[in-house]
């Protein structure tokens, strides 16, 4: 039961190419079943169960934290890290024969991430807009330019300019979900031909 609950979630994180996917998913929701399955057993008549089980969630709490990306002012992986965290919850609870607990709360995460990802980038197409003001070098604009489409952000206006010094000036306004305009001010920064990017006024 720990490698299908655990494999469902997996595999919608798999899907949408995120950092913890299938494999991880299910290791993850196993090995909580398993340490609260051997707590109950370790513990016996007189001892608490809860002692092995506690430690689950510091140790998920790290490897949650190795899923979260902070790059110059934009985070990514927190859905990520929270899949994680339930996940372990959902292998606890299976681990303690609660399987209604654990059976119901899979589902309502597989509808979270589905079907209310969905509405938050309707919701967030509409609202966020975003412009760029980006230095570049003269034969980079072109690439700069593809690397803004490849995220899916829509380019609602484009102006380059050539103010003093080899460099372009690449002016942008963006419009798309909210999570998109932090992955594409990470992508321009990490690109070799853009020396500077700021938000314009």
């Amino acid at each position: 039961m720990a490698v299908a609950l655990g494999g469902v979630i997996g595999l919608e994180r798999e899907l949408k190419g995120k950092p913890a996917g299938l494999r991880t998913n299910i290791l993850i929701c196993l090995g909580a079943t398993l340490f609260t399955d051997l707590s109950r057993q370790l513990a016996g008549a007189g001892g608490d169960p809860a002692r092995i089980a506690a430690q689950i969630l510091p140790g998920v709490g790290f490897i949650g934290a190795g899923t979260i990306l902070h790059a110059r002012g934009s985070i990514t992986g927190l859905t990520s890290a929270a899949t994680i965290w339930i996940v372990a919850a959902i292998g606890m609870a299976l681990g303690a024969h609660a399987y209604v607990e654990a059976f119901g709360t899979a589902v309502l995460v597989i509808v979270v991430l589905q079907g209310l990802g969905f509405v938050e980038s309707l919701i967030e197409r509409r609202l966020s807009r975003t412009r760029l003001v980006i230095h570049v070098r003269p034969d980079g604009v072109d690439q700069v330019l593809d690397v803004l489409r490849r995220t899916g952000l829509e380019i609602v206006e484009s102006e380059r300019r050539q103010e003093a010094g080899p460099d372009a000036v690449l002016d942008v306004q963006l419009r798309g979900a909210r999570s998109l305009h932090a992955e594409a001010r990470t992508a321009l920064i990490h690109h070799a031909a853009v020396r500077s990017v700021s938000a314009g006024e």
